[in-house]
C-alpha cells in the first residue's frame, strides 16, 4: 500500500466494504430466489462484509484498484430445476450489481451536486473525489467479472450462449483459468500490449466518462 494518499486508501477500503458485499449478496440472493439454500445455510444471505470478504482479494483492491472476494457457494442443480438459465442469472447478478452501484454514484454528479475537483478534507477524500473512484472501481470489478475464464462470472455468461460443443472447450478450459488470469496480468506488466487493461480498464474509463459527464 505503499504509495497511496491516505484519501485514497480510505476511498478504496470503503469500496471493497460496499462493492464486494453488494456483489456477492447480489449472487447469494439470486441463487436464493431460484430456489438453492446454499446461499443461506452457508450464512453468506447477509450484507455482513465479514462474511464476503477474501483477505488476498481485499488487499489487491486496495493497492491495484481490482480483486475478488469469497465466492458464494451454490448448488447448479437446485438453480437449474427452476430454469436452464439459472447458473448465469445467478452469475450476471454479482457484475450487475457493480454497475447499478456505479450508476446510483454518478447521479451527484449529472444532477451539478459535486464535481471531480475539491481538496481533500483532511484524511478524507472530497465527495467528488470519493464518488469517481468508487464508480470507476465498481466498472472495472463489472468489467473484470465479465471475463469468461473460470473462476469468474463471466464463464458461466459466456457459456449458457453457447452452443453445447463451444461449452464443453470451455468446461476444458476451466483448470487452467486462473492462471490464464495471472499469466495476463503479469504479462501486462511487462509487454507493451495490455490485454487486461485492453479488456477491463478502457472500457471501465468509457463508460465512467458517460456516467459523469
Amino acid at each position: 500500500m505503499l504509495g497511496l494518499s491516505a484519501s485514497l486508501l480510505i476511498t478504496r477500503l470503503l469500496t471493497l466494504v460496499i462493492a464486494f458485499t453488494v456483489h456477492e449478496f447480489s449472487h447469494a440472493w439470486t441463487a436464493t430466489q431460484l430456489g438453492d439454500d446454499t446461499p443461506r445455510l452457508s450464512g453468506r444471505l447477509t450484507l455482513n462484509p465479514l462474511a464476503h470478504l477474501d483477505p488476498l482479494g481485499s488487499l489487491l483492491l486496495v493497492v491495484a484498484g481490482f480483486g475478488w472476494a469469497k465466492p458464494v457457494p451454490v448448488n447448479p442443480y437446485a438453480v437449474r430445476s427452476r430454469t436452464p438459465a439459472g447458473m448465469m442469472l445467478v452469475s450476471a447478478a454479482g457484475p450487475f450489481s457493480n454497475l447499478v452501484l456505479a450508476i446510483l454514484a454518478a447521479i451527484p454528479f449529472r444532477a451539478g451536486l459535486v464535481t471531480t475537483f475539491g481538496p481533500a478534507q483532511g484524511l478524507l477524500p472530497s465527495p467528488g473525489a470519493f464518488l469517481l473512484e468508487f464508480i470507476f472501481i465498481n466498472l472495472i470489478l463489472l468489467f473484470f467479472n465479465l471475463i469468461p475464464l473460470f473462476p469468474l462470472d463471466g464463464e458461466k455468461v459466456l457459456s449458457y450462449f453457447l452452443p453445447p460443443n463451444l461449452q464443453s472447450g470451455l468446461e476444458r478450459l476451466r483448470p487452467y483459468g486462473p492462471m490464464i488470469l495471472f499469466g495476463l496480468f503479469f504479462l501486462g506488466s511487462f509487454a507493451s500490449f495490455d490485454l487486461l487493461g485492453t479488456l477491463v480498464s478502457g472500457p471501465a474509463l468509457r463508460i465512467l466518462s458517460l456516467l459523469i459527464s
